[in-house]
């Protein structure tokens, strides 16, 4: 399998990425409207998809497996609320040991099956002194530490088929999405808040002192994932939406007090645990905002 971010063919990517659409095209009549990717704990969301055809992630041409707990790896093709989707029970990450491209590959294969929409989910630390564990976040923006630092999906040569050279990302998470999940959610009862979402590289934890320097540059909540995904998406003029399930106080001490007690020592379990309990949350809110995104 060549490697995605090798160019010595040209440009494979999209080639590959057409090849795994290809594939995925020839399992199902469903063409996928909407892209939804689910982060650590939440693949209780794809349960309500409906008439669902899955699909393992390493039967798919040049896709990549997933090697996290609360990362199935499956790709579920089906309706929910009478849309066609693509819901991925799992993502990759960089701290698995994958190149920034390879991370972005799904959601560029499934472009080229005719999604238009990505809504991007995940599991994260609260920043901010309100959010408890299970409670829900839109994202209106984000820090991307690792892709600031060159770990960027857009690096290399650039093939004007996906995107262009240099897209801009301000809007990168789609203001009317957004404000159309506050309204379904405070129709449904759902807490749902808005904030900046700030990416580490991972796997380890953030230090007090790490959390303390994020939520004064801005962050309200903090993960590993996601803005890799979201560059790539905008590069492809796709419409962004992300949200994040709140599942440990990642900082305690907001008001930047380093003699304040540290909030709890984070583990992979209790993150795994908080996201199941939203999970029925997120599907509500995901399920009706389909219908109005079509």
């Amino acid at each position: 399998m060549p490697n995605i971010s090798d160019t010595s063919d040209g440009l494979p990517v999209f080639r590959m990425a057409s090849e795994a659409a290809a594939f995925i095209s020839a399992l199902t009549a469903i063409r996928p409207e909407v892209a939804i990717i689910l982060g650590s704990g939440l693949s209780a969301v794809a349960d309500v998809v409906v008439d669902a055809v899955n699909v393992r992630f390493t039967e798919i041409p040049h896709w990549l497996p997933t090697t996290v707990s609360g990362h199935e790896g499956l790709l579920s093709l089906g309706h929910l609320a009478g849309i066609p989707v693509a819901v991925l029970r799992g993502r990759l990450h960089l701290y698995e040991g994958y190149t920034p491209q390879e991370v972005v590959f799904p959601i560029r294969a499934l472009h080229l099956l005719g999604v238009e929409t990505a809504v991007l989910t995940n599991a994260a630390g609260g920043l901010k002194p309100s959010f408890m564990p299970g409670s829900l976040m839109v994202i209106r923006d984000h820090i991307g530490l690792p892709t600031l630092a060159g770990l960027n999906p857009l690096t290399g040569p650039n093939d004007d088929r996906l995107g262009l050279r240099f897209p801009p990302m301000n809007d990168a998470y789609d203001p009317e999405l957004r404000q159309m999940a506050l309204t379904v959610a405070e129709q449904k009862g759902i807490d749902l808040a808005e904030g900046v979402y700030a990416m580490v590289g991972g796997p380890n934890y953030e230090t007090q002192a790490e959390l303390r320097m994020l939520r004064t540059c801005g962050a309200d909540a903090v993960g590993m994932s996601t803005v890799p995904e979201a560059i790539a998406a905008r590069h492809m003029r796709m419409r962004v939406l992300g949200l994040s399930c709140i599942t440990n106080t990642a900082l305690s001490d907001a008001a930047g007090d380093s003699s304040a007690p540290a909030a709890d020592v984070p583990t992979h379990e209790e993150v795994l645990r908080a996201a199941g309990v939203a999970a029925h949350h997120m599907a509500t809110l995901l399920s009706h905002m389909c219908a109005r995104i079509s």
